[in-house]
């Protein structure tokens, strides 16, 4: 048991977020978080990236995509490194050593809704002509 130290009453608490995938279509979107994980197998790695959407609607929800960076697929470790090249490409990276560099970047995300027979329909962003560059931004030092 671990005492809270104060009493929290469901009134007094936010609601739950919205889950529910956005319609398909184009969105001004930051990336917030960008972190490495390994694959389900283990034997392989993947960036997972979060994209807040900015505007025009839809503002403050979430997009999520994750690219096989390390993969015993060649096929999806290529995927997955176009995929990286094509956010490098929109946010005016030419190159990047650590996934916190691509934080703050910003581009023109185009999404698809996607079923999931385990999770019911989700948002994925469109390979190949899913970004678009933006006004080009200034970059953290």
């Amino acid at each position: 048991m671990a005492l809270l130290n104060q009493s929290f009453r469901v009134d007094d608490l936010p609601p739950g977020g919205n889950y529910d995938p956005i319609p398909a279509g184009k969105y001004q979107a930051r990336i917030s978080e960008a972190t490495v994980g390994l694959t389900k197998s283990g034997t392989g790695e993947y960036i997972k990236v979060r994209w807040d959407v900015v505007g025009p609607t839809h503002q403050g929800r979430a997009v999520f995509q994750n690219l096989n960076v390390r993969n015993q697929s060649a096929q999806a470790e290529g995927i997955g490194r176009r995929q990286l090249r094509e956010i490098m490409e929109a946010i005016g990276l030419p190159a990047i050593e650590d996934t916190d560099q691509l934080i703050g970047g910003e581009a023109e995300i185009r999404v698809k809704i996607k079923e999931d027979d385990q999770y019911g329909p989700r948002n994925e962003i469109v390979a190949g002509a899913g970004l678009t560059a933006r006004a080009p931004m200034p970059r953290p030092a």
